[in-house]
């Protein structure tokens, strides 16, 4: 957000540490003098009440530290009195108040300290989308996907570590295909290698065909290649096949609820003029378009694509010392949502020629599979940001070699 203060001339900044059921709102003038430093109950009267007092001074920007969940209400209710928003992030906040005398960690000092922000710091300030409907239903469908996503991952955790603990030659036959619905439906029928191996290769098969019909050969013969290779029975195995169908049927609920939420997304996303534009580049899916929009909007907050790239801690940082230490090193700083959603399209899009072509010419040049797709996040960000700019669709260069 770029400097409010000087350019849209605010006479009061609110700073709003929020709270489930009070906040603690903390007013500052253009000089620094406080006007307002008290509770605010979490109730649309006294949030609005208080907007309007203190638009008596003048034009008034509110500042709050989470501008989601349950900072949303004084987002709406000071939107509905015309006062602009902004959002201080945690990170910066942190920081900026280590710069203030003290080390008590109070609502009244937080609050203080993000008027403060907003008065002297405009460049740490993000601009506040919520109030966009469509945005703001985006985010509890992307919120509640990435629960879903942790969820999914604890529980195939679960199952590699207990298929690894029981028989690791089952787990190194069917690991890579766990999401798989017919690896899911074995577990769920049989539990782990001694139900399987009661049940027989047909029985198997059974299964397995009808939900992969082109590979259920090749994960049969697997499956019993494995179970042929321990005899023994590890201690805890009768447990474990017990467990092991509750697990598989979990995650394949998960899998069904996450497929149900990106269909979600892309229906919120087909009413957003920016979506068709962010996807229309290779390696960003439905969830990575919608991540995009939530973090940064149509990106006119940001002046250039380095602004951008800074902001999801892609740009590399100086660091020098005397003689000793030089050069540029990543970035740990930034947006970590923003940062991996630009990652991992980075990765997905190294299908397409002109992707693949920038990566292998900074594996070239010595950097490794890691810093080699930060580069090339780096150079999908200018582009982005262009894409977000002027609205346009993807248009592909011709790739040049390494």
């Amino acid at each position: 957000m770029e400097e409010p203060s000087s350019k849209r001339g605010y006479a009061v900044f609110v700073g709003l540490d929020v709270g489930k059921g009070e906040h603690h709102a903390s007013a500052l003038d253009h000089e620094g003098t406080r006007l307002h430093d008290k509770p605010l109950p979490q109730d649309e009267h006294a949030l609005r009440s208080l907007f309007e007092q203190l638009a008596a001074h003048g034009p008034v920007l509110v500042v709050v530290d989470q501008p989601a969940s349950i900072g949303a209400l004084p987002v709406a209710v000071a939107r509905s009195v015309g006062v602009e928003v902004a959002y201080l992030p945690g990170l910066a906040m942190r920081r900026i108040a280590d710069l203030h005398p003290g080390h008590a960690k109070t609502d009244a000092r937080d609050a203080y300290v993000i008027a403060e922000a907003a008065r002297t710091l405009p460049h740490a300030l993000r601009r506040v989308d919520t109030g966009e409907e469509a945005l703001a239903d985006l985010e509890v469908i992307v919120g509640f996907d990435d629960d879903l996503a942790a969820e999914v991952t604890r529980v195939t955790n679960r199952i590699h570590g207990l298929l690894t603990q029981i028989h690791p030659a089952l787990e190194r036959a069917i690991g890579a295909r766990l999401h798989h619905k017919a690896i899911l439906e074995l577990l769920h029928r049989f539990g782990g290698p001694t139900g399987l191996r009661q049940a027989g290769k047909r029985r198997v098969a059974a299964v397995v065909r009808p939900r992969a019909p082109r590979s259920h050969q090749a994960i049969v013969e697997a499956i019993m290649s494995a179970l042929d290779e321990q005899n023994v029975t590890v201690p805890g195995t009768t447990a474990a096949e017990m467990v092991l169908p509750q697990l598989a049927e979990q995650l394949a609920s998960l899998l069904d609820q996450r497929k149900q939420a990106a269909a979600q997304v892309e229906e919120m996303l087909d009413a957003h003029p920016l979506a068709a534009v962010l996807t229309s580049m290779p390696g960003i899916g439905v969830r990575t378009a919608a991540r995009i929009l939530l973090e940064v909007g149509d990106g006119s907050t940001f002046p250039t694509p380095g602004h951008l790239a800074a902001y999801a801690g892609l740009a590399p940082v100086t660091r020098r010392s005397g003689s000793s230490i030089r050069g540029e090193h990543p970035s740990r700083s930034g947006n970590k949502n923003l940062k991996r959603a630009m990652f991992l399209a980075a990765f997905a899009a190294l299908h397409d020629p002109t992707s693949r072509t920038y990566y292998d010419r900074k594996r070239a040049q010595g950097k490794k599979h890691n810093a080699a797709l930060i580069c090339l996040a780096r150079r999908r960000c200018d582009v982005i940001y262009a894409m977000l700019r002027d609205g346009t669709p993807y248009q592909p260069r011709p790739a040049t070699a390494a």
